[in-house]
């Protein structure tokens, strides 16, 4: 089991092909809104140095933006 969280906000469209990717393939995801919480965006800019989303954190590996072979990778996926 991988410990996935996501930093997200709701008009953001690779944000939604991720977690749609994330159900697709059964992975349990712990999303995070930065639209509103700024203790959030701190987090994930200390994390990623990004402002951008989605950010990933996949078993502590950030992955920036919806990289589909790169998720896959972290998560052991063929």
């Amino acid at each position: 089991m991988h410990n996935v969280s996501i930093y997200t906000t709701t008009t953001c469209h690779f944000c939604k092909l991720a977690k749609e990717f994330f159900k697709q393939n059964s992975v349990k995801y712990r999303e995070i809104s930065v639209e509103d919480d700024e203790k959030a965006q701190k987090e994930m800019i200390e994390k990623s140095g990004q402002m951008g989303v989605p950010v990933i954190d996949i078993d502590g590996k950030i992955i920036v933006g919806f990289d589909r072979g790169a998720i896959k990778k972290a998560l052991d996926l063929k």
